[in-house]
C-alpha cells in the first residue's frame, strides 16, 4: 500500500497577520504537525501597493499600506522562525502569495529582493484594479463594470497569463478564481473565447514546469469542487502538468481540511500524488 504525504502548497495564513483569518501562525504550524504533514509552504498574502488596493476589511480595520508591510516583515522573520524551531518535524516554507494590479510588475520584484520567500504563489484577485473575492457584491459590481461575465473571464485570464510569463511563480494559486461567486462558471468557463485563455495559460504553465495549487478553500465555502474545476484538471492533466494539493488554510481549524477528498479526485484523474515540491527540501522530508 502507498502511503500518500500530506502536503500543502499553499496555506497558512494566520490571524496573526491576516486579517481575515484566526490564530497564531505556530498554533497553525503545530496543528501541520499533529496531522503529519511533511512540508507545507505558508503563503501570507504580500501587502497592498496602496490604500485604493486595500481590501474592505483592511479599511473598516483601518490598516495602511506602511502598516501592512511592517507587519509583512515580521511575518517573514516569525515565518524562519518557526521554520528553524520546528525543522526536525516539519518542513517548513516560508513564501508569500503576490497580487496582481496596476503597479505589481516592479512592486512585487521589490518584494522579493527586500525579503527573499523561497516561493511565490502567483495568484490574481483583482480585474481592472477591482477586486472580486471579498463578497457577492463586490464581484457583482466588478462584471458590472468590466462590461459582462465572459470581459471578466477574459481580463482575468489575461492577467494571470502576464504575471505568469513576468514572474514564473514557482505555484499558481487557485487557477479559476474567477468563478468564486459566479453560479454558472461552467457554463462561462466552457465559452469558446475562455477556453482559448485556459490552454494557453495552461501551455504557458507546463513551458515553464510550474506547480498548480489543487486549492481546497472552495470547498470551506460551499463549492462542489476545488479550484481548479474537473475540465481545466483534465486538461491539466494532458498536459503532464504537477497539481499539488494546497488547503488554503486560514487557522487551525481549516488545517488539512478536504485533503483526502482532494487526493480522490486527484487519483481519480491519474495525477501522480508524489508531489513536487516547489523548493529543495531537506532529506527527510523528500
Amino acid at each position: 500500500m502507498i502511503t500518500i504525504k500530506n502536503v500543502s502548497v499553499h496555506g497558512g495564513h494566520s490571524g496573526q497577520f491576516c486579517n481575515h483569518a484566526t490564530d497564531s501562525l505556530e498554533d497553525v504550524i503545530l496543528e501541520y504537525i499533529k496531522k503529519g504533514y511533511s512540508w507545507v509552504g505558508i503563503t501570507e498574502h504580500t501587502p497592498a501597493i496602496s490604500y485604493e488596493l486595500l481590501y474592505p476589511g483592511q479599511i473598516a480595520a483601518g490598516l495602511t499600506p506602511e502598516f501592512l508591510l511592517e507587519r509583512f516583515g515580521k511575518y517573514m522573520a516569525e515565518c524562519r522562525r518557526l521554520q528553524e524551531k520546528y525543522k526536525d518535524q516539519i518542513a517548513v516554507i516560508p513564501a508569500m502569495e503576490i497580487e496582481t494590479y496596476t503597479g505589481y510588475e516592479k512592486f512585487i520584484p521589490s518584494l522579493i529582493e527586500q525579503f527573499s520567500p523561497e516561493y511565490i504563489v502567483g495568484s490574481v484577485h483583482f480585474v481592472a484594479d477591482l477586486g472580486f473575492d471579498y463578497s457577492q457584491e463586490q464581484y457583482n459590481a466588478t462584471v458590472r463594470h468590466v462590461g459582462g461575465f465572459e470581459q471578466m473571464y477574459l481580463q482575468y485570464f489575461d492577467i494571470q497569463y502576464e504575471m505568469i510569463k513576468l514572474l514564473k511563480p514557482a505555484v499558481v494559486g487557485h487557477f479559476d478564481l474567477i468563478r468564486i461567486f459566479d453560479n454558472n462558471y461552467k457554463e462561462h468557463l466552457a465559452l469558446s473565447s475562455v477556453r482559448q485563455k485556459i490552454v494557453r495559460n495552461l501551455e504557458l504553465i507546463k513551458e515553464l514546469d510550474l506547480i498548480m495549487d489543487f486549492n481546497l478553500r472552495a470547498l470551506l465555502k460551499g463549492a462542489d469542487e476545488p479550484y481548479i474545476s474537473a475540465p481545466i484538471l483534465q486538461l491539466a492533466k494532458e498536459m503532464d502538468i504537477a497539481v499539488v494539493p494546497g488547503d488554503d488554510s486560514h487557522g487551525v481549524s481549516d488545517v488539512g481540511r478536504n485533503v483526502d477528498r482532494a487526493i480522490e479526485i486527484l487519483q481519480r484523474h491519474g495525477f501522480s500524488t508524489d508531489w513536487k515540491a516547489p523548493v529543495t527540501l531537506p532529506e527527510q522530508f523528500r
